[in-house]
């Protein structure tokens, strides 16, 4: 598939969440305002994620395919000067919208994180969730590269593809399989490769190892037993890493 085509596919898919996201909002607009810790807690990686972008205060941070643009928020509270950008127009939109009820300043941008229309080495830091494993990883790190000011750090959170019984539950489980484009893939080793060719420097964290059952089991009590025997397995033994369901990576520049 061309990339052109690719690119509809995914922007056609994110703006089709958008609308019907936006239905609710029109209705009920206060649901557009958030406490930090509604995006915070969300899910178990995304505060030692954002803890490995360091102090925001002061910085320039670009929300790199920022969805529905809650992180953005929590960025320019935590003092950030944020730029935030999409492939959707739809998802700008919600964005936009959430940033005004939460009296954040946000620039917006509708782009294509494979040709970013921002001049050279203008970030600090750059945050990406579930964003990399819908590109052209090589492209994508090239321009991820070229924006990214040298000392800047990129976090990003990703699915991972090392564990091949998360593959077949990712692609024969409907639930979860209807709420992915037809094009994106979890990350693997040759794409950390091609990350490291880029940058040099690149980390890895694997998160949920067990704790991966939670998208079938509702029991919370359960589950943070789980989360609690994932911090006991993946500590004494990292090479468990590999096996988790997502992994955060961290550039350097």
């Amino acid at each position: 598939m061309s990339a052109s085509a690719r690119l509809a596919n995914e922007k056609r898919f994110h703006d089709q969440q958008a609308d019907s996201r936006a239905i609710t909002f029109a209705r009920e607009p206060d649901r557009l305002r958030f406490e930090d810790l509604t995006y915070l807690n969300h899910e178990t990686w995304i505060c030692p994620a954002i803890q490995k972008l360091g102090d925001l205060r002061g910085l320039s941070v670009l929300d790199y395919g920022c969805g529905h643009g809650m992180a953005a928020v929590v960025f320019a509270r935590m003092g950030a000067r944020v730029t935030a950008f999409d492939l959707s127009s739809g998802y700008i939109r919600e964005a936009g919208s959430r940033a005004q009820a939460n009296a954040a300043i946000v620039n917006l941008a509708q782009a294509d994180a494979e040709h970013l229309p921002f001049a050279n080495e203008s970030f600090d830091r750059i945050w990406g969730n579930a964003i990399l494993h819908h590109l052209d990883i090589g492209q994508a790190g090239l321009e991820l590269s070229r924006v990214l000011r040298p000392g800047g750090i990129a976090v990003f959170c990703e699915p991972w593809g090392a564990n091949r019984l998360l593959n077949w539950a990712r692609a024969n489980w409907r639930r979860q399989a209807d709420r992915r484009t037809p094009d994106e893939r979890p990350l693997g080793l040759v794409d950390i490769d091609i990350l490291r060719d880029i940058f040099g420097n690149v980390n890895i964290e694997g998160f949920q190892l067990l704790t991966a059952l939670r998208k079938i089991w509702e029991n919370g009590r359960n589950i943070s037993a789980l989360e609690s025997i994932d911090h006991f397995l993946l500590d004494r033994i990292p090479s468990l890493q590999r096996y988790c369901r997502y992994i955060v990576l961290t550039l350097t520049r």
